[in-house]
């Protein structure tokens, strides 16, 4: 028996959420799992209509629902001049300096993930950051880097 169109898209409603915290839920159940939860991480997509997805390929996806963005900054540190970012995915990289900025309520977010993906700057890893910031420029990374408002 062959599927419909429109059966297959009721079935990839997952029930599934991440939370402002960088946190997964199921059905209003945070989901617990440590490798489950990386898993979500690695399948973490967007289709080009814009809606969130985990995606094994490209006919094999569910969707999930965002509140905010993808990724949390939960921490940083300095390595002499670079500002390296611990992710709520648990990996950490290198701010790109160039996006950091701050949205209309002066909450501070960057791209991670090379570009791919936006991450709310938690106070925490903002109190490290600010460290280096020059009436509103970032000095990191070699450089000086305007604070902009998105």
């Amino acid at each position: 028996m062959k599927l419909t169109d429109a059966e297959i898209e009721k079935l990839r409603q997952s029930g599934i959420r991440l939370d402002g915290e960088g946190r997964f839920w199921h059905d209003g159940a945070e989901v617990q799992h440590h490798g489950l939860r990386a898993a979500f991480w690695r399948w973490l997509d967007r289709n080009p209509d814009g809606r969130w997805v985990l995606r094994l390929d490209d006919k094999r996806f569910v969707y999930l629902d965002v509140d905010d963005v993808p990724y949390v900054v939960r921490s940083a540190r300095w390595e002499g001049e670079r500002a390296l970012l611990r992710l709520s995915d648990d990996s950490e990289e290198e701010l790109a300096y160039p996006t950091l900025h701050l949205n209309a309520r002066g909450q501070p977010y960057c791209a991670v993930k090379g570009g791919r993906f936006a991450a709310r700057v938690s106070t925490l890893a903002w109190n490290t950051l600010a460290e280096r910031i020059d009436g509103e420029r970032l000095c990191a990374g070699g450089g000086a880097f305007a604070l902009t408002t998105r």
